[in-house]
């Protein structure tokens, strides 16, 4: 149970370590404003969710976070880094609940299909809701001001609706499937590492 318990510890805090490294590789999509990054921490969240459980998911989204905060600081006022874990729990503990009960091939692909449906879902709620609000009260961005990047990409854009289902849903759409392709090609070479078997 003690050598569990470490190796458990060990794993949350090198797969934490890794998914900060990789927030620090990002990029813009063409299909949204550059305030949206693409970038690949939440590979680590899921397969650490997928070996470990979920709350081994939202601890190592946890960590990615106040390595980044850490590292870089905020210009956000604290909210990108709080929309990051946010999203991040939202897909990688919505397909390790579902991995958890149905532990085989066909239960991972469902969870991730699961887990990303959820996501784009959830990116639409919270950024019109809370994100993009925030951004206006907290940072004092014109909300037409984001809006009209929006509309630079995609000329009809001219709310705060549109710009949510044109460019947000389809990115974390696209972040979404992209993370769980690398997740299940790489997932079986590493879960092994995690937790000491075949998985």
């Amino acid at each position: 149970m003690k050598d569990s318990k470490v190796r458990f510890i060990v794993s949350i805090a090198m797969l934490g370590a890794l998914a900060g490294v990789l927030m620090f590789i990002k990029f813009p999509l063409p299909i949204a404003p550059s305030f949206y990054k693409l970038e690949f921490s939440d590979v680590p969240c899921l397969v650490g969710g997928f070996a470990m459980g979920p709350w081994a998911a939202v601890l190592i989204c946890l960590i990615k976070n106040l390595i980044n905060v850490i590292s870089e600081g905020t210009t956000t006022a604290f909210v990108g880094e709080a929309s990051n874990f946010v999203m991040s729990c939202t897909l990688c503990v919505t397909a390790a609940v579902i991995y958890k009960k149905e532990h085989t091939k066909k239960g991972a692909i469902k969870s991730m299909i699961i887990g990303i449906i959820v996501l784009a879902v959830a990116s639409a709620v919270i950024n019109y809701y809370v994100l993009i609000p925030a951004y206006v009260k907290f940072m004092g961005f014109p909300l037409d001001a984001i809006i009209g990047l929006g509309a630079k990409i995609i000329p009809s854009i001219d709310s705060l609706f549109k710009l949510v289902l044109f460019c947000t849903v389809p990115f974390n759409l696209i972040k979404g499937i992209a993370v769980c392709l690398i997740t299940f090609v790489v997932y079986k070479r590493i879960s092994p590492l995690i937790n000491g078997k075949k998985d």
